[in-house]
């Protein structure tokens, strides 16, 4: 059952190298291996361009994952970072964006705000990014992240049209 004192938190999971939705299925199983983090659901899988990567990068899967937790947002943090190492991510030495067997991002930490150099909650780019609100919008289309004025939902509808992202696969949710 839900505690319903701890944060619900969205973490986004997006892969465009290898088995795409296999990695994503692989994450969320080490996210959740230990406890630390209560499963409630995940978002269906889309597809869609690589943004920012050029037209000859492979394309993404990305969906969202919510869950509570009892770690701090910094401990979560470590622990997306921790499951990205295991599974092989590499980061470019110069901090550009390049292809990954496995992305994930903490967009929404409770009601929290923050703004620290290795950590920015809600995520910054999240508002802009269809990638991102489509599958959050399927989770939850009337949360208003913290500091903003619309709803997910709202901010679907504002943000730059993606004609590649299309649903590859439905959602899951976990027994509550």
């Amino acid at each position: 059952m839900t505690n319903t004192h701890l944060p619900i938190t969205y973490i986004a999971v997006g892969s465009n190298l290898g088995d795409r939705e296999s990695l994503i299925d692989q994450a969320v199983d080490q996210l959740l291996h230990d406890g630390a983090l209560e499963p409630m659901r995940l978002s269906p899988l889309y597809e869609n361009a690589a943004v920012g990567l050029g037209e000859d990068a492979p394309p993404f899967f990305n969906g969202v994952l919510e869950a509570t937790t009892a770690l701090s947002a910094a401990d979560l943090l470590h622990r997306l970072l921790a499951v990205e190492q295991s599974m092989g991510r590499v980061r470019s030495a110069d901090g550009a964006s390049i292809s990954r067997t496995i992305d994930l991002d903490l967009l929404l930490f409770g009601d929290h705000i923050i703004d620290a150099p290795e950590l920015q909650v809600p995520h910054p780019r999240m508002a802009q990014r269809c990638f991102v609100l489509q599958p959050l919008a399927d989770l939850r289309p009337e949360l208003t992240p913290p500091g903003q004025s619309h709803s997910v939902g709202e901010l679907l509808r504002q943000a730059p049209v993606d004609v590649s992202i299309r649903r590859v696969r439905d959602g899951k949710q976990w027994t509550q």
